[in-house]
């Protein structure tokens, strides 16, 4: 599995959601970086990793980085999770295979028209940026495209660089498992807790103003996991790593120290 790694010190274990990469993280890995070993892995089927036989599952994935954990001597490790690499950490919580856990804006808590909605608005999205493919680079560029583009998943489009915006929006275009993981995901039985061990740490985070993973959510998510606290990121989108970088490096060290 791809990874890249900064820093140096007990190691934090960054997980990214479905059709991104490690470089989702890059408005807070180097800040990261200046008190952890930080590694940001590629899922399978996704940026510099190549997907797996089972790989448009959840179940696949999550399959994959526990097999990750054990070739690399990691189990046991800090981890966060961004969207669906938030679910992938509270599965493995679930298991017992991690050690504290933040979770930031975690899919997998929908229910009935939450479901379609997800479905139906990120296929959508996902067609209209391959359509668009070519012109991109040009349109992250454009404060007013960047809000067009990123109006759901973002509380601060025009606040975010044209490269980051660039690299996640053709990142989408370029997964292979993409449609097949929205599928599984929409369609799949809810996230089920508790952790294994209810003393490790658990901080799931969410955005006021996520509009992928709605915030009414953020109550079954605890229902699921009793012992995680709950923090609100008053002025972000699905991800707060984008819209408030200097909170989420905070949230993260604390519950991971």
């Amino acid at each position: 599995m791809h990874q890249i790694t900064r820093g140096s010190g007990k190691p934090l274990l960054l997980i990214h959601g479905v059709g991104s990469s490690w470089r989702a993280w890059r408005p807070i890995l180097d800040n990261l970086a200046v008190e952890r070993s930080v590694i940001a892995i590629d899922l399978p089927g996704h940026g510099e990793t190549p997907a797996e036989r089972d790989s448009g599952t959840f179940e696949g994935l999550v399959g994959s980085v526990e097999r990750y954990l054990v070739a690399n001597d990691l189990v046991g490790v800090d981890v966060v999770g961004s969207s669906m690499g938030a679910r992938i950490v509270l599965e493995l919580a679930r298991r017992g295979k991690v050690g504290n856990v933040v979770a930031l804006d975690p899919g997998g808590f929908w229910r009935g028209w939450e479901r379609s909605f997800f479905h139906t608005t990120i296929g959508v999205s996902a067609r209209l940026l391959r359509a668009l493919r070519s012109r991109l680079p040009a349109l992250s560029r454009s404060g007013a495209a960047r809000m067009a583009l990123l109006a759901q998943l973002s509380a601060k489009p025009t606040a975010l660089s044209p490269e980051l915006v660039c690299t996640e929006l053709t990142s989408i275009t370029d997964t292979p498992t993409f449609d097949a993981l929205v599928r599984d995901l929409a369609n799949g039985a809810e996230q089920q807790g508790p952790a294994a061990d209810a003393t490790r740490r658990i901080v799931i985070g969410w955005g006021r103003q996520d509009r992928l993973c709605l915030p009414r959510q953020a109550s079954r998510a605890l229902a699921a996991f009793p012992s995680a606290t709950l923090h609100w990121f008053a002025h972000s989108g699905h991800f707060p790593m984008w819209d408030m970088p200097g909170e989420t490096t905070t949230v993260i060290l604390r519950a991971t120290s």
